[in-house]
């Protein structure tokens, strides 16, 4: 599944270090930290390597 912000790309990057061990899980908030809770670490590998030229900075979606 690919990121559809640069937000939501950098918030699974952020998650992706923490599972690895790079980051402590205590610093994680929000986005990050909820995506560090349910997802694989393949799913975080897929999001957080989307590129991020022509994404917007947050998805403009409102649900």
């Amino acid at each position: 599944m690919p990121a559809k912000s640069k937000a939501q790309q950098m918030a699974a990057g952020a998650a992706l270090a923490a599972r690895r061990g790079e980051q402590k899980v205590s610093e994680l908030d929000g986005a990050a930290r909820s995506m560090y809770d349910s997802m694989s670490e393949e799913e975080l590998e897929k999001m957080a390597s989307t590129q991020r030229s022509g994404k917007p900075r947050h998805d403009a979606q409102s649900d």
